[in-house]
């Protein structure tokens, strides 16, 4: 068990997805001093939750958060005018919120965390599906109008689900939460031919969301 600086969102990160934030709460602020301060022992990471009951912006708005979050590499850093930051995330490994630490003395919440290993599953299961969630991903693009970056690694593939297909915080917690890449893989063809479905049927889809900007 590890413990880990959280912020709290009303968003899901995935691995290898890029996070662009706005910091301004003085919570959040002595946060990124926090990270940036401790660079040189060890790597600012801090740890991305979707917000299960609540909202993002004030001292008692989070009510419950979901169970499983993922680790965010503060890679970039702006400041602004008035204690207001600009930052730049990347989503790196999933973790389990066993417990909020009450001891830890931060103006921010920091977690009891256990990062969570990454299995694959039956390999050959992982290349029929990986095959069929590009082709999907394409023709969902090709409908959308979009130009979409697939990956070619296929851990990354499971996780890159959203950049294309516009999905709700439940599906990206679903996706999140999966145990291994092949069901994974499974459960986001599931979501995209889904959605492709609805496409094909209303003659027109949301646009995928921009990556999350927050004012937390």
């Amino acid at each position: 068990m590890a413990t880990l600086p959280l912020f709290p969102l009303g968003t899901v990160l995935m691995p290898g997805a890029r996070l662009p934030l706005q910091i301004f709460e003085p919570r959040y602020v002595q946060l990124l001093h926090d990270l940036l301060d401790a660079q040189d022992e060890r790597s600012p990471v801090f740890g991305v939750v979707a917000i299960r009951e609540g909202h993002e912006v004030g001292e008692d708005a989070v009510r419950a958060l979901h169970p499983v979050g993922c680790g965010a590499l503060l890679t970039q850093a702006a400041a602004l005018e008035g204690e207001r930051f600009i930052v730049i995330s990347e989503g790196t490994d999933r973790f389990r919120l066993d417990a909020i630490d009450g001891d830890a003395g931060t103006p921010y919440a920091t977690g009891r965390v256990t990062w969570l290993p990454e299995p694959d599953g039956d390999a050959a299961t992982i290349v029929e599906l990986a095959a069929r969630l590009r082709s999907e991903l394409t023709d969902f693009a090709a409908a959308t109008g979009q130009e979409a970056e697939i990956p070619i690694d296929d851990r990354a593939l499971a996780y890159a689900v959203p950049d294309t297909v516009s999905l709700d915080v439940a599906d990206r917690q679903r996706l999140l939460e999966s145990n291994d890449t092949e069901s994974r893989l499974r459960l986001g063809l599931q979501l995209t031919q889904r959605e492709l479905e609805f496409a094909t049927a209303l003659g027109a889809v949301a646009s995928p969301p921009l990556p999350p900007f927050s004012l937390n």
